[in-house]
């Protein structure tokens, strides 16, 4: 809820004139052990929610996805594309030496 000062002297005032100077701060402290109530409550659910999914991910690793053997039927196969500047034989010395 996005509301602004008049908005919220606004609700103050239709709140005092309903309910009447007396009433008006039980009736805040209601609301304020509402609101209270409810975010433990949320707080508690989301904490349950992340331990149920953190026990799910220490019972069952990741998988991880390969890459098809084959390429599926009717795909385009992919051209080798080679570096600027690299003619094929100095591709192939690049492949092929070993690493220092």
């Amino acid at each position: 809820m996005n509301l602004g000062f008049p908005e919220m002297i606004f609700i103050f005032l239709l709140a005092l004139i309903i309910f009447g100077p007396k009433k008006l701060p039980e009736i805040g402290r209601q609301i304020g052990k509402a609101l209270n109530e409810f975010k433990r409550a949320s707080n508690e659910f989301k904490s349950q929610i992340e331990s149920e999914i953190n026990s799910l991910d220490l019972e069952n690793p990741r998988q991880t996805i390969l890459p098809p053997a084959q390429s599926p039927i009717g795909s385009i196969p992919a051209r080798n594309h080679q570096p600027e500047g690299l003619s094929g034989s100095e591709l192939d010395s690049a492949a092929k030496a070993p690493d220092a």
